[in-house]
């Protein structure tokens, strides 16, 4: 059994998002005591909403946190994919909402068996999401163009773009939304449904956690993962090695963007059951807070998305119960999120901490 080691730093790593989450938290406590309510009575309401009635067998309130967990695993990993080859997709929240839009088209334009239609969806969705990140990719490849600036560029064209074909091709009752998905293009299956209390969580579960497990084999178990790491890490020695770093840089977002279009795809097709226009969806950027919490390895951005799940639906709860307001729910969820960003510096402050210790100790001479 390992000794623990705060000098370690993979250590250091490791511990770092924990005390990111309990200084979110107490900040969050400090609010709610300013602003004259009761945190111990907000907190309590906060983690009992997302786990409430588990006890008694009922499953709703569990599969709600799993369904609002589930995109934020996959635009998680996209984001996260991109920034081990060194790029930074912003650009997830558009290619999450194209590749969205993409699995509704095909959702509700043609109707077909359900062992044929949903796999046709989902398809049309990862294409979606892919090409909208290609776009920037090749852009960055090619021209050296700030793929932070192109990515923010794509987003509001997908805005658009989506809320004219959406009137084009397929409206819906109403001038803000599509049209309805048929049903056997749905992502929900009735033993999921059973199993948690008629919540719509649904098989995009099945398939972030599977996309969870794929990335982690890219990317710890393949050449092509070695070398997207060692493009990400310094293009100038991998290009001296003999990589590929344009193609690198080009799959790497295709990659990402594939992994935001099945985002869309697990939430349009499989909560909303629509697209709503002039809307971008906030797990695109909820994903950046939650690659950086789970710094950037799937098993960490599967348990960070898992707790911003949480936060939200027991946030819910707590606003409900305690008569917190809505938007103070949003400030503690922030906070969170705002120390979540600081890792980095969390992590500098345990070096810097370690460094003295050794030079007290007459490590440093």
């Amino acid at each position: 059994m390992k000794k623990f080691n705060l000098t370690n730093e993979r250590t250091q790593r490791n511990l770092a998002p924990f005390i990111s989450i309990f200084l979110g938290f107490v900040v969050g406590f400090i609010l709610l005591l300013l602003l004259g309510f009761n945190p111990v009575e907000g907190y309590s309401f906060l983690f009992h909403g997302g786990v409430r009635g588990v006890l008694s067998g009922d499953f709703r309130q569990l599969g709600n946190v799993l369904l609002n967990t589930t995109p934020l695993i996959l635009t998680g990993l996209a984001i996260a994919f991109a920034f081990r080859t060194g790029l930074f997709n912003i650009g997830v929240t558009g290619q999450m909402l194209m590749g969205g839009f993409f699995g509704i088209l095909v959702g509700a334009m043609i109707e077909l068996p359900r062992i044929i239609h949903v796999p046709l969806m989902i398809l049309a969705s990862i294409t979606g999401g892919a090409l909208w990140a290609f776009v920037p990719g090749v852009l960055k490849a090619k021209f050296r163009i700030n793929e932070v600036v192109t990515g923010i560029m794509m987003n509001y064209i997908a805005l658009w773009g989506v809320q004219y074909y959406v009137g084009s091709w397929i409206p819906g009752r109403f001038p803000t939304e599509s049209a309805m998905i048929h049903h056997t293009a749905s992502l929900r299956v009735n033993w999921m449904t059973q199993l948690f209390n008629g919540s719509a969580v649904n098989i995009g579960l099945i398939l972030a956690i599977l996309a969870c497990y794929l990335i982690w084999l890219i990317l710890e178990k393949t050449t092509f993962g070695y070398e997207l790491k060692a493009v990400g890490f310094n293009q100038d020695a991998a290009q001296y090695a003999g990589m590929k770093v344009k193609k690198n840089i080009m799959l790497s977002m295709f990659i990402s963007g594939a992994l935001a279009g099945l985002a869309g795809a697990t939430f349009y097709a499989g909560f909303t059951n629509h697209v709503l226009v002039g809307e971008l969806p906030s797990q695109g950027f909820d994903g950046i807070a939650v690659a950086l919490l789970g710094l950037n390895t799937p098993i960490g951005i599967f348990l960070s998305a898992l707790l911003l799940g949480f936060m939200n639906i027991g946030g819910q709860y707590m606003q409900t119960m305690a008569r917190i307001p809505k938007e103070l729910v949003d400030i503690i969820i922030s906070t969170i999120i705002y120390f979540a960003a600081l890792t980095l510096l969390i992590q500098s402050f345990f070096k810097q901490l370690n460094s003295n210790n050794k030079k007290r100790n007459g490590g440093g001479k």
